[in-house]
C-alpha cells in the first residue's frame, strides 16, 4: 500500500500559514499536513519528530531561515519554498531541483508545485544539495545578538549574551537573569527571541527562553512536568509540553 503523503508547513504569519494550509487541503485532498510551524526552530524540531515527506517553508522565520531549516532535511522530504519575490532565489528555484510559492499565495502557482511535487514523490531529489548551497552562498550572513543594555535600579548595565542564564517575560518587560542577579529590558520576549542564535538560546515555554549553555540537567516533578535545573541557579525552569521533545535524551 502507497504511503500516504504528509507535510509540515511553516510560515510565520498565523493567517497566510491557515491560508495555505487550506488552499493545500482542496488541490491536494491526499496530503495530510502533520505538523505546522511558526518559525525555525519549531520547523526544524516539528520536521525531526515527523520526518514529512514534503517541507513548505517560509524562507524569512524568526530563529532559523527556511534555507537553514531545508539543509538539515533528509533526502526523502521535498522542498516547497514560500517566498516574497526575490530574483535570486526564484532563478536558482526555477532550475527544477526546488520549487517555489509566492505570497500572497495565488492557487494556479501552488497548483503547479503541488503537481511538480507529486511527480518527484518516490524519487531521491538529486540536485538539491547543490541548489540549496548556491541560495544559502548569496544570503547575508545573520548576526546575532552580542550584548543587552539592561536596567538594573538606578543603574544601566551591560550584559553580555554568554552571562545570560535565561530571559523571561514580565508585562512589557524581559527579565534578563544572570548568575549574579537579574535586570530588565523593555523589548518582548518575541522580540528578543529573532534576534538571539538559536542554536545556543531555546525557547522552552511561551514566556521563557533558556541559554542551552546554563543547563545543568531536567528532572521531572511528582505530575511528571519537566523542569530544567540550571548551573548557577537555584530556581528550576518549567518546560512547557510542546517543548518537552527537546530534552528526552538527557
Amino acid at each position: 500500500m502507497p504511503r500516504v503523503p504528509t507535510a509540515l508547513v511553516a510560515e510565520d504569519e498565523s493567517v497566510l500559514r491557515e491560508e495555505l494550509c487550506a488552499q493545500l487541503g482542496a488541490l491536494w485532498p491526499e496530503l495530510r499536513i502533520v505538523a505546522c510551524a511558526a518559525n525555525g526552530l519549531e520547523a526544524l524540531q516539528l520536521m525531526e519528530r515527523h520526518r514529512p515527506s514534503v517541507l513548505f517553508l517560509d524562507i524569512q522565520m524568526p530563529g532559523l531561515s527556511g534555507l537553514e531549516v531545508a539543509q538539515q532535511a533528509g533526502r526523502g522530504s521535498h522542498l516547497v519554498f514560500v517566498t516574497a519575490y526575490d530574483a535570486h532565489a526564484v532563478a536558482a528555484f526555477e532550475r527544477g531541483a526546488l520549487d517555489y510559492v509566492l505570497k500572497p499565495y495565488d492557487t494556479a502557482r501552488l497548483a503547479l508545485s503541488v503537481a511538480r511535487i507529486k511527480e518527484r514523490l518516490g524519487q531521491q531529489g538529486d540536485g538539491v544539495a547543490a541548489v540549496l548551497r548556491a541560495l544559502v552562498a548569496g544570503t547575508p550572513r545573520r548576526e546575532y545578538l552580542h550584548w543587552i543594555n539592561a536596567a538594573s535600579g538606578q543603574e544601566v548595565r551591560l550584559i553580555t549574551v554568554d552571562e545570560v542564564c535565561y530571559f523571561q517575560a514580565d508585562t512589557k518587560y524581559t527579565r534578563v537573569v544572570t548568575a549574579v542577579g537579574e535586570a530588565l529590558i523593555r523589548r518582548s520576549l518575541r522580540e528578543l527571541g529573532d534576534q538571539l542564535d538559536p542554536g545556543r538560546f531555546w525557547p522552552v515555554h511561551r514566556s521563557t527562553i533558556v541559554n542551552a549553555n546554563a543547563i545543568a540537567g531536567v528532572v521531572r516533578d511528582f505530575r511528571g512536568r519537566v523542569k530544567l535545573r540550571l548551573k548557577q541557579r537555584s530556581e528550576q525552569l518549567a518546560v512547557s509540553e510542546a517543548h518537552e521533545h527537546l530534552f528526552r535524551q538527557m
